[in-house]
């Protein structure tokens, strides 16, 4: 309500700062009603189905927030989907599986999950990431990092699919890949009714729309702030991207703790997934119906980060079991990654 109350008196406000202010704290209270209605969902529809829900939710906020700043933005803001999906990338493959990795080795020393799961998600992630983000810079269709509209397509068509395939496989075919070996992750808690589970639906959706329409108010502030701090665009899309992952951070670090690293690997990886998979293909298709610039490829200091994020994940995961130095070694890559961004 006081999100919605923002949003209504925001004409009237203007940009003031105690106004901004509570914009903020609306806003950061949005995100954490977002995280409870949709964990009671995800729980009422049980596991792989409820993080799926989550990642969904957390997408259509960031290609919400990646097309309101940019298209009126024109050439100024043609990088923003690019830096906005590197971070998310890196925000939830070091930043939230480290987090979860160290919280659940400290506390549980050691965690199982799905091997199979974790790879199959690991194999997308990877063909996803290098084809959308590195590929780009070595096409000849346009000069730099761009790509020509048939390419564009292209690329946006093969997101689809492949993001399409791992949904399928995820919640259909191969459904038991996601899911706790030996037991059952939801036997924590009775599932809510079906009642309960609809009305934090529908105020999943309200508060979605409350966090979209906030971050569009305090983006105008968040450029201005690194501006002034002399940091590089590319922070923008960090601030985007950490912005819209919160809720899942938090879901993803309550899941580790009560030793249920499989929902929260299934969280993080699904997220990172549904980013490139269908923020692509979206942006994709708008600017190739607009005409306006789409710069994709990433410059050499990102992708050394990027590759060295597939490597160390493809490794840390291939052993179906977790302590504390692989959450350690995310987390200095994800240290890594904020402070060149910030000091290139």
């Amino acid at each position: 309500m006081l999100a919605w109350g923002a949003m209504i008196a925001s004409p009237f406000a203007g940009e003031a700062t105690l106004f901004l202010l509570l914009v903020g704290i609306a806003l950061a209270g949005t995100v954490f009603a977002a995280v409870h209605h949709a964990e009671v969902v995800a729980h009422r529809v049980g596991e792989p189905f409820g993080t799926l829900v989550l990642a969904l939710a957390v997408t259509v906020i960031e290609v919400a927030l990646i097309i309101s700043v940019m298209l009126p933005g024109g050439e100024a803001k043609a990088a923003l989907a690019r830096d906005t999906v590197f971070a998310a990338i890196m925000i939830v493959c070091n930043g939230i599986v480290g987090l979860c990795l160290l919280l659940g080795g400290l506390r549980h020393r050691e965690q199982d999950f799905q091997l199979r799961g974790a790879s199959t998600a690991m194999t997308v992630l990877a063909a996803l990431a290098v084809l959308t983000l590195i590929l780009p810079s070595y096409a000849q269709a346009l000069p730099g990092p761009f790509l020509g509209s048939t390419q564009l397509a292209f690329i946006g068509v093969v997101s689809l699919l492949l993001y399409g395939t791992f949904v399928f496989v995820q919640t259909v075919r191969h459904r038991d890949y996601f899911l706790a070996d030996g037991s059952n992750e939801d036997v924590h808690a009775a599932p809510p009714t079906k009642r309960i589970a609809m009305t934090s639906g529908g105020l999943l959706l309200v508060c979605l729309v409350a966090v979209v329409g906030l971050a569009k108010l305090l983006s105008p502030a968040v450029e201005r702030a690194v501006a002034n701090a002399g940091a590089p665009d590319a922070v923008v899309g960090i601030v985007i991207a950490a912005l819209v992952l919160l809720p899942e951070g938090i879901a993803a670090a309550r899941a580790a703790r009560a030793d249920r690293l499989q929902t929260s690997l299934n969280l993080a990886l699904g997220s990172a997934l549904a980013t490139i998979g269908l923020t692509i293909p979206t942006v994709a298709i708008i600017f190739v119906f607009t005409g306006k610039p789409l710069l994709l490829g990433l410059p050499m200091k990102e992708t050394v980060l990027l590759g060295l994020t597939l490597l160390v994940g493809s490794m840390s995961l291939a052993t179906g079991r977790t302590t504390v130095l692989q959450g350690i070694v995310h987390l200095v890559i994800f240290a890594s990654f904020f402070f060149f961004a910030v000091v290139p």
